[in-house]
C-alpha cells in the first residue's frame, strides 16, 4: 500500500517540484494550502487568492488534489503576537522560525494527520538524517539556499514524520524540472522578506499594529544626531533608513561621508545608539548566549567543545567553543568577533553537517 503525503502547498516552484518528485517516488500525494494571514482587501486580488490559484493550477498538472485551510487564527497567536511582543521589548523575532515550529510542523501537521497522512513534505532546502539514534536536520546539497536555521527548533519526533525532498538538488534544477514538467510558476520569483509583510516597507507597516514613540539618535559620545521613528523600527546593523546623514566633523580622507549604522537599542532612554564603523567594537561580539533552547539529541553539548554555529540566516557558520550549555541557555566564544548580533534572532550549533538545535540570542559581549 502506497504512504500517503500530505504536501505543503505554497503556490511557489519549491513546493510544486517537491508534489512533483514524490509523486514520481510513488507516494499518494495530496497537497494542503495553508491560509495564515488574512490581507484584507487591498488592489485587485487577494495574495492568498493568487497563491492558492497556482497551487490548484500546479495539481491540476500533476494529477493530485489540493485542499486549502484556514490557519489564520493560530498563526496569529502563536506567531504573529509573539513577534509583536517580542518588538516592544527591543527585540528582532525571526517569525520564520515560530512558523515552522508552531504552524507547518504543528498545526499543519496535525491536520494532515486528520487527512490520513503517513507523512508531511516541505520545499524546504534541508535533508534529515539519523544522528545518535535521533532524526537530526543536516546539509542539503543546495547549501547556498540551506535552510535548516529556519528549521533547528523542530524536534526529533517532528522531522521523523517529515520529507524534504529538494535536499539532493539545486534551486536551479528544480527551476528546470518544473520547466520540463511545464508547471505555471516554473519562473515565479522566490518570496523574500518576512511574508507578512509583503512589498510594504517594515517600519509602515509594523506601526499600524505597535505605538512607535520618536526619541533621540545618539553617537557613542552621546550627541545627537538625530530623532528616531521609535525604537521598533529598527534593528542592529542596520543602515538604510536611519535618517542621519553624514556631518563634517566626520569626513574621510577623501571627502566622502561615512554611514551611520545601528549599533543599540537602549528600551530605558528610548535612544538609537549609532556608529560610523561597519566593524565599530560596539557592533562587534565575541560571546553570545542563548535562552529557550531546544537540543534535538535531547542534550546539550559538552562544555569545550568546538562547534559551528550562525546567528542570523545566511551567515557562513562560523568557529565557535561551547563555554556553558544546559537545558535553559548556551553560551558559546566565537573564534572571531561576530557583527550585530542581535537579540531575539536565534543562534544555531551545528557539529560538522549535522544541526544540534539551539534559541534566541539573550546576551552578548
Amino acid at each position: 500500500m502506497k504512504k500517503k503525503v500530505v504536501v505543503a502547498m505554497s503556490g511557489g516552484v519549491d513546493s510544486s517540484v517537491t508534489a512533483l518528485l514524490l509523486k514520481q517516488q510513488g507516494y499518494e500525494v495530496q497537497g494542503l494550502f495553508m491560509r495564515n494571514w488574512d490581507y484584507g482587501i487591498e488592489g485587485s486580488q487577494c495574495p492568498n487568492r493568487i497563491e492558492y490559484e497556482d497551487a490548484l493550477k500546479v495539481g491540476e498538472i500533476l494529477g493530485i488534489e489540493v485542499k486549502g485551510k484556514d490557519f489564520v487564527s493560530e498563526y496569529k497567536t502563536k506567531v504573529f503576537d509573539v513577534f509583536l511582543e517580542g518588538l516592544e521589548k527591543g527585540l528582532t523575532p525571526n517569525p520564520d522560525i515560530l512558523c515552522n515550529r508552531e504552524i507547518k510542523f504543528n498545526v499543519f501537521l496535525n491536520e494532515a494527520k486528520k487527512m490520513g497522512a503517513d507523512m508531511i513534505a516541505t520545499g524546504h532546502y534541508a535533508k534529515i538524517a539519523k544522528h545518535n539514534n535521533h532524526h537530526v536536520l543536516a546539509t542539503p546539497k543546495d547549501d547556498s539556499k540551506n535552510q535548516t536555521y529556519f528549521l533547528h527548533a523542530l524536534s526529533s519526533e517532528q522531522l521523523s514524520q517529515s520529507l524534504f525532498p529538494l535536499c539532493d538538488i539545486t534551486k536551479k534544477e528544480v527551476r528546470e524540472l518544473a520547466k520540463e514538467y511545464k508547471l505555471p510558476v516554473s519562473d515565479k520569483k522566490d518570496s523574500t522578506g518576512i511574508c507578512f509583510i509583503g512589498k510594504q516597507k517594515f517600519d509602515e507597516f509594523i506601526t499600524k499594529h505597535l505605538k512607535a514613540i520618536p526619541g533621540d539618535i545618539v553617537d557613542e559620545s552621546g550627541k545627537v544626531r538625530g530623532k528616531h521613528k521609535g525604537l521598533i523600527c529598527y534593528t542592529l546593523g542596520q543602515r538604510k533608513g536611519i535618517g542621519v546623514g553624514g556631518v563634517k566633523d566626520t569626513e574621510t580622507a577623501n571627502n566622502i561621508h561615512n554611514p551611520w549604522y545601528v549599533a543599540k537599542k537602549d528600551m530605558k532612554t528610548n535612544t538609537l545608539l549609532v556608529v560610523q564603523d561597519t566593524n565599530h567594537p560596539l557592533l562587534m561580539s565575541q560571546n553570545v548566549e542563548a535562552s529557550h533552547i531546544h537540543w534535538v539529541l535531547d542534550e546539550p553539548p559538552k562544555i569545550g567543545d568546538k562547534l559551528m554555529a550562525q546567528t542570523r540566516y545566511r551567515q557562513q557558520k562560523q568557529a565557535c567553543t561551547v563555554k556553558e550549555a544546559n537545558d535553559d541557555i548556551v553560551l558559546v566564544e566565537f573564534d572571531n568577533p561576530q557583527r550585530a548580533v542581535t537579540l531575539g534572532q536565534s543562534l544555531v550549533l551545528y557539529d560538522g553537517e549535522y544541526c544540534l538545535g539551539g534559541g534566541f540570542i539573550s546576551n552578548y559581549y
